[in-house]
């Protein structure tokens, strides 16, 4: 049986996913609705696809299996809930919106649906956070330190602080949600943002540019996670770091570091993530079977509770407790 798919949304990840799909056997992309017609047409054309302006105008021309959503965080709310009335399943790429309201309301009519979904955080999928997550079954964590800094994207929304939320939000949640995955359920935030130098660079920026928020785990653990928006373009790093009495685990996009008593190990990064998550969560589509999606709605909505919190705190001044 061939799945017809649909991606809504026209930037550089509707591309990437575009791409997988249309390598990939029995599965069609048929439909790419833009913010404009000539949008989604110039995104679908080079896969043989129909171009739409306007989500209700696509489902109601193609019965879908499934449909991607890859649009800015400020976007969402109208799209899925077009999705959850026709019992359409959806991948969504995160985060799941700029702050917690629309979000909470969308995941309630999720559950009364039991609608099939998958977030985007495609980190979970690697084989180092498979093997991290192993070798973690062992330790008992003391601390953990996590990091984004890099610079800042160059599309206007990404600056505005109610349109994107924020980088903790839009970028740092990678981390925030690996820190989850990984080691546990966060239960207090304290977190601190301050305006150094893009918004004397560019005009219009209400996003801060420098953070740093502490996290309690529910299992005790202590966390830092670091983020920042003013390096130039090409320097940067991502990654997290365990640390405890055994040694050190320190993870990044490319690799994993293992360092226990003066030995250590390094595990290169391979396969494509990206791809293992569509496979995911085209493979429930087919079959019904969910145990593959490492990230439903429900999981994705945790994260973005946390990374909210964060700048809840900031502006109170005081710790915030989920």
């Amino acid at each position: 049986m061939t799945l017809n798919i649909g991606i809504i949304g026209t930037g550089w990840f509707s591309k990437v996913h575009a791409d997988l799909l249309a390598g990939m056997a029995d599965v069609s992309l048929t439909a790419v609705c833009g913010s404009s017609k000539q949008k989604g047409e110039e995104i679908a054309r080079p896969y043989n696809a129909a171009g739409y302006g306007d989500v209700t105008e696509m489902l109601d021309a193609h019965k879908l299996d499934a449909v991607y959503i890859c649009v800015p965080p400020q976007s969402h709310g109208a799209i899925e809930r077009a999705l959850i009335r026709r019992d359409i399943p959806f991948f969504i790429e995160k985060p799941l919106g700029s702050s917690t309201e629309i979000p909470a309301s969308l995941l309630q009519e999720i559950k009364e649906h039991n609608l099939l979904t998958s977030v985007g955080y495609h980190f979970r999928y690697q084989e180092n956070i498979k093997r991290l997550k192993d070798i973690l079954k062992g330790d008992k964590v003391g601390m953990i330190v996590g990091q984004w800094m890099g610079g800042m994207p160059g599309v206007a929304w990404w600056r505005n602080q109610e349109q994107s939320g924020g980088q903790f939000t839009e970028q740092t949640t990678h981390i925030v949600d690996l820190l989850r995955y990984l080691a546990g359920e966060v239960k207090e935030v304290y977190g601190m943002f301050g305006n150094r130098i893009v918004h004397e660079q560019h005009e219009g920026v209400s996003v801060a540019d420098v953070g740093t928020v502490s996290l309690k785990l529910e299992n005790g653990i202590i966390a830092n996670i670091s983020n920042t928006c003013v390096l130039p373009d090409g320097v940067g790093s991502a990654g997290l770091s365990f640390y405890n009495d055994r040694g050190l685990l320190d993870w990044n996009p490319e690799r994993l570091l293992e360092v226990r008593s003066g030995n250590s190990n390094e595990y290169a990064n391979t396969g494509n993530p990206y791809l293992v998550e569509s496979e995911a969560f085209l493979y429930a589509v087919r079959t019904g079977d969910r145990s593959r999606i490492l990230s439903d709605y429900e999981d994705g909505y945790k994260t973005l509770k946390v990374t909210c919190a964060a700048y809840d705190s900031a502006q109170s001044g005081q710790p915030v407790t989920l």
